[in-house]
């Protein structure tokens, strides 16, 4: 288990207690440049490997540092596991997640073009038979769950366009309480969100851990209670914060 496997340093704790305060008004928006280059997978059996992108400025892909980071802290937990990349634009958590191990990955996405794209790269890269895409709007989610897997654990990954987490603050923690309450004992979710974005806003905010990778920061929340997602505690890590 991912709590077991990784120690939390004691500094970590006040560290934590502090970027969990509501954030400073004066605090500056960080603006990230837009990706230069389609997304590559940086690890497992489709290492290398391209993923197709439109320059449009439509998708976000999670940037290859940051990507290459959270799969190192999330490490063997992915192995075996039912990903669930939401918001998925390109994919790349979702085949960053194949290619490391997880049994299969569902893609949740909006723009049916996008979506076609997925597919495309899916058969491409030859695992069609391990993805799942559902096109349309996925903070319905949370009105209308769909029928999931539930073979097996998740890691869910939520990875919108930044500022969902203003425009939409509501509908995407409503996202995420539910996603909470629908995932088998012994899953993760985790929140890629900009250093802007105030995490007392999540459900049972104390229960989650971070790690910052500016411009981003990843909070982490393990489920280990199939009951009831208070009684859950957040995954540990050795170090906080990444330059």
């Amino acid at each position: 288990m991912l709590l077991r496997r990784l120690s939390l340093e004691s500094h970590l704790n006040e560290e934590f207690d502090e970027s969990v305060s509501p954030r400073n008004n004066s605090r500056k928006t960080v603006k990230t440049p837009e990706a230069a280059s389609p997304p590559r997978i940086v690890g497992g059996t489709l290492r290398g490997r391209l993923l197709p992108f439109s320059p449009d400025g439509r998708t976000r892909p999670m940037k290859d540092r940051v990507r290459e980071t959270l799969f190192d802290l999330i490490g063997p937990e992915i192995v075996g596991a039912i990903a669930i990349d939401l918001f998925a634009g390109s994919g790349s958590l979702g085949f960053e997640s194949i290619s490391r191990g997880a049994s299969k990955a569902i893609f949740a996405e909006r723009h049916f073009p996008t979506s076609d794209l997925i597919e495309k790269a899916a058969i491409t890269l030859g695992i069609s038979q391990s993805v799942t895409v559902k096109a349309g709007n996925v903070l319905l989610w949370s009105k209308q769950m769909p029928v999931l897997d539930t073979s097996a654990r998740w890691v869910v990954f939520f990875s919108p366009p930044w500022s969902f987490f203003t425009e939409k603050s509501d509908e995407m923690m409503a996202l995420v309480r539910a996603m909470l309450l629908a995932a088998p004992r012994g899953s993760l979710l985790v929140v890629e969100a900009d250093e802007n974005f105030d995490p007392q806003h999540l459900p049972s905010p104390h229960r989650w851990n971070l790690r910052t990778i500016r411009p981003a920061v990843l909070y982490f929340y393990g489920v280990h209670n199939e009951d009831s997602a208070e009684a859950d505690s957040p995954p540990s890590f050795p170090d906080s914060t990444e330059h």
